[in-house]
């Protein structure tokens, strides 16, 4: 019997093994670099021409996350004493090396304007146009990663009066009512509970983000608090495709649940349409439940009890139990009526209490009682079990941004700063992955060409 030998597929790391050519060349196609040209350029023929050249001073800052160049000063010692890859980044034989400060000023350029959102916008249109993104379970997670602003001291808060004991005055309590009135109206968009964004435009959702560097805090696996001080990289990632759908960076105290919505939100924009949505207990809120029902999509959200007692009638995954309390098993979804149907448990067959009206032959529960407790598949079944393993998927993408592509090194101050630095982050991730389908997909034609 002959041996089949499967050819391997062409991942990112082969494509960091290419030559530097041929990688440049590949992930430079994936990106639209005219648009961030125009970004930076002049706008008028009046006043001094320019002298820098601007097209290859953009295609040097994406070389510098895919050849893992740690900062601007060594980009620009790289490209005088590499002339090889000066020339690749399209600087011509006459042109002058920008300074760190040409590159400054380009930076902040390109942290004013909205460009690089639609130039990942753009990458991600291509990926999905060309077959490589057909995702139905999409997955979110936050991340955390440290600013390069120093931590502002701690300021030491006055003790509060004690409070006066027993109940109060009416005009007391109508100041006090009108005082939190106030402070709720004052409050904003990213303040307020998660409920309040359902009703909210995208584009409002995205630009009263907060971007500004703040303490974040979170459980490590030992479940002891650990703090830093800066942002928050919150990815919506296709499970099967490992593309990044959708991103938003934040400051590092948002609560990880307030970000959901803008990024489903953003994916409902999308040619693209999605069955599940994985999240771990940390997304447990009733109005991430509704934005996917809205979405007609399922939820597979880890439960958060939050101190709920137990339900009489009910396991731990809400399915009915029997009068001997053996759990109903999860059968089908009914999409017509959007209801879940529970058949009798196993160990009913031989039950002398079988025949006995206490214990139904099946259930039937509607999802939309309880959105929370009831969704498709059903908590704790195999398919459950098997959608809510695939969020490792962004939990996987989260580590390639820190570890290959400098996501944890803000080399930038200031908050529009750092958020350039993410969206180039996720840019050059997107591009080399479509750059790597391309070129698997090329490969394959040729082998089946060749047999």
């Amino acid at each position: 019997m002959p041996i089949i030998r499967q050819g391997s597929l062409f991942g990112i790391q082969d494509l960091y093994d290419l030559e530097p050519t041929q990688r440049f060349e590949a992930v430079f196609s994936t990106i639209d670099l005219d648009s961030a040209v125009l970004a930076v350029s002049k706008k008028s023929w009046l006043g001094a021409p320019t002298e820098l050249n601007y097209p290859a001073m953009v295609c040097s800052l994406v070389a510098r996350f895919i050849e893992r160049i740690p900062t601007i000063k060594d980009l620009v010692k790289r490209l005088k004493h590499d002339f090889i890859f000066r020339l690749e980044c399209g600087f011509l034989f006459s042109d002058q090396v920008p300074s760190e400060s040409s590159y400054s000023r380009l930076i902040e350029k390109l942290s004013e304007s909205d460009v690089t959102e639609k130039i990942k916008e753009s990458i991600l249109l291509q990926a999905i146009e060309e077959g490589f993104v057909d995702d139905e379970n999409i997955a979110i997670d936050a991340s955390h990663f440290e600013a390069r602003d120093k931590a502002p001291a701690k300021e030491k808060k006055p003790k509060p009066e004690p409070k006066k004991r027993g109940r109060k005055k009416k005009e007391e309590k109508e100041q006090y009512d009108q005082q939190k009135r106030a402070e709720e109206l004052n409050k904003t968009l990213y303040e307020k509970t998660i409920a309040a964004q359902l009703d909210v435009s995208l584009e409002e959702l995205r630009s009263e983000m907060p971007v500004e560097p703040a303490w974040g805090i979170k459980k490590n696996s030992e479940g002891k608090n650990v703090f830093w001080y800066g942002y928050k990289a919150h990815l919506a990632v296709g499970t099967k495709s490992q593309y990044i759908i959708q991103s938003i960076m934040s400051s590092g105290s948002l609560n990880d649940g307030k970000a959901a919505i803008p990024l489903l939100k953003g994916i409902q924009e999308l040619p693209l349409s999605i069955q599940y949505g994985c999240m771990d207990a940390g997304f447990d809120f009733v109005p991430i439940y509704q934005q996917l029902f809205r979405m007609d999509a399922h939820c597979i959200i880890a439960y958060n009890k939050r101190g709920e007692g137990e339900m009489a009638g009910y396991d731990q995954h809400f399915a009915p139990t029997c009068v001997r309390e053996h759990s109903y098993r999860y059968d089908s979804y009914d999409k017509k009526y959007k209801s879940l149907k529970y058949v009798r448990p196993k160990e009913c067959e031989g039950c002398p209490l079988a025949q006995d009206s206490l214990c139904q032959k099946v259930y039937k529960v509607r999802i939309e009682t309880d959105l929370r407790r009831y969704t498709a598949p059903a908590r704790g079944s195999e398919k459950w079990k098997a959608l809510y393993s695939e969020r490792t998927a962004v939990e996987r993408v989260n580590a390639y941004l820190k570890e290959f592509f400098q996501l944890n090194n803000v080399r930038h101050r200031k908050g529009k700063k750092a958020k350039l630095h993410f969206d180039l982050v996720t840019l050059v991730y997107n591009a080399s992955k479509l750059a790597v389908d391309r070129i698997n997909r090329m490969l394959q034609s040729q082998q089946t060409v060749a047999a």
